[in-house]
């Protein structure tokens, strides 16, 4: 793939990661403040769960397409610095 391809699915990468860093570190400071077993904080919790499972899929499928749908993962690894 190109370069920029690449170069986009870093970026991409990236600001997930820093999503669901926010949303954690959002739900942990809200379990400080809220009453424990709140209904926000429940579905808060839930919700960050379930972002962070559905990125890693999504970063995952990502990170095929972008090197071109390649037979292995070896062949990701070999040709993929990040």
């Amino acid at each position: 793939m190109t370069e920029e391809i690449l170069q986009a699915y870093k970026e991409l990468e990236a600001a997930v990661e820093r999503y669901t860093r926010l949303l954690h570190e959002h739900v942990t400071m809200l379990q400080n403040i809220e009453p424990p077993g709140s209904d926000r904080v429940v579905r808060l919790t839930a919700g960050s769960k379930a972002m962070t499972d559905s990125a890693a899929i999504y970063l995952s499928y990502a990170k095929y397409v972008a090197h071109g749908m390649p037979t292995s993962d070896e062949m990701i690894e070999d040709n993929f610095q990040g």
